[in-house]
């Protein structure tokens, strides 16, 4: 005999839950009673019908995604997967979706799959690709006989001729559709171009529609074919009003097909204006680079010139030919003051020159006695009868004295005499 604690009962009931996949994925009609909600923001309520009742709880999360608040007495349409709660020892429908009674059955099949995609993290942000600037090789799933490719072409041909279309046909709507539409991508992802290429870009595309008509593109094998794709999805499903499960799992969302491409075709006329501008400004930075680069080299060549045995040697040589022209102007100086000082002595020498005193009417009188020659500046020196030498400013006499007379200022003038007659020999 096997004896069980009860929480070992508890575990194998929740496992068994777990492993019945029929109580995972519950949409159950009732209405609501019992409804509170916890400081926490959690919603307990009951569902019930003429006979049963069953416990259920709708947690913060889930309550802020339905919207509407769970009233006593509304009659509503629940989903959500049936869990046992060991601590309370009951069973209870664990709500995520809340929806009034009578939501259309196709509604609500979407909104399960949209949650539950939305679970996995097929719509997560994080996971979408950026489109290419520039696609060279653009792929469109859709209908070939329908307006939608037509429309798509003529925006890439007015656009952005250069780029290759790929075309993979296939059903927009029946009940084969969302097989056909599984199809053509796995044939885009197959697809290579010259030199083995692949696409860049693909837009998956249908004109508008009712939400039956738009119903291939809520599959979830559709969805999830868009999920693994290789390259970047749009999706351009129906008109701007229009949402399908594509429009979630793709990369970008477009609000109809010639939206999509004009979304993923740049321009090529404005691309050729950027292209021109780009050019001509290349052309001015490889101007001004060379420009640079010339002046550059010229103060390089100069340094070189100046670091070189040649280029110090000229260095020098014109120093040694700056040096000699300032000592040549310094004794060129020189002797032109030394010229003025040598004339400006001349004149005084000239002006104290006997020969200058001469000019002036004096006379150098000398007496000529043994034993030789001599200058007389008084009349006291001389004597009668003695032989007077007299010298003038154009030649000399020869004379001799009769007589010496002495004026009575004599004494006072001997002084004086012998300063404006007093030259020796």
């Amino acid at each position: 005999m096997n004896i069980l604690e009860v929480s070992e009962v508890g575990a194998r009931i929740s496992e068994l839950f777990k492993l019945d996949g029929t109580l995972s994925d519950l949409w159950v009609q009732g209405e609501l009673t019992n409804v509170s909600r916890s400081a926490r923001g959690h919603y307990y309520f009951s569902l019930k019908d003429e006979s049963s009742q069953l416990r259920s709880v709708l947690f913060r999360g889930a309550a802020l995604r339905c919207g509407a608040e769970p009233r006593a007495g509304d009659q509503v349409i629940a989903h959500g997967k049936v869990d046992f709660y060991p601590p309370g020892g009951a069973c209870q429908l664990c709500v995520d979706l809340l929806y009034p009674a009578g939501t259309g059955a196709a509604y609500l099949r979407f909104e399960a799959l949209r949650l539950k995609l939305e679970q996995e993290g097929l719509f997560a942000e994080e996971r979408k690709r950026p489109l290419p600037d520039y696609p060279r090789r653009i792929g469109v799933v859709t209908s070939e006989s329908g307006a939608v490719l037509h429309d798509i072409m003529t925006v890439l041909t007015r656009r952005y001729p250069i780029a290759e279309v790929v075309i993979a046909h296939t059903s927009v709507q029946g009940e084969t559709a969302p097989a056909e539409i599984v199809a053509a991508l796995a044939r885009l992802a197959a697809w290579r171009g010259v030199n083995g290429v692949r696409l860049d870009v693909v837009v998956v595309a249908r004109g508008g529609g009712s939400p039956e008509e738009l119903a291939a593109f809520n599959d979830e094998g559709v969805a999830r074919a868009i999920f693994a794709s290789p390259w970047p999805i749009v999706s351009a499903i129906g008109h701007e009003t229009d949402f399908t499960i594509c429009d979630f799992v793709a990369d970008l969302r477009a609000p109809t097909p010639s939206a999509a491409a004009e979304i993923i075709a740049p321009d090529l006329r404005l691309l050729a204006g950027t292209v021109r501008d780009l050019s001509e400004r290349a052309r001015e930075i490889v101007a001004l680079t060379l420009v640079d680069a010339r002046s550059r080299l010229g103060r390089a060549r100069e340094a070189l010139l100046l670091q070189a045995p040649t280029g110090r040697i000229a260095l020098e040589r014109q120093a040694t030919r700056d040096e000699l022209r300032r000592a040549r102007a310094h004794v060129g100086y020189r002797l032109d003051a030394a010229r003025e000082h040598l004339a400006a002595r001349r004149l005084q020498l000239a002006a104290l020159s006997p020969l200058a005193t001469l000019g002036r009417g004096y006379s150098i009188v000398s007496v000529r006695s043994a034993p030789g020659e001599r200058v007389i500046r008084s009349a006291r020196q001389a004597q009668p009868d003695d032989r007077l030498h007299i010298r003038l400013l154009d030649g000399n006499i020869e004379a001799d004295a009769i007589a010496v007379e002495l004026d009575s200022t004599s004494d006072a003038r001997d002084s004086e005499g012998s300063a404006a007659t007093g030259f020796e020999r």
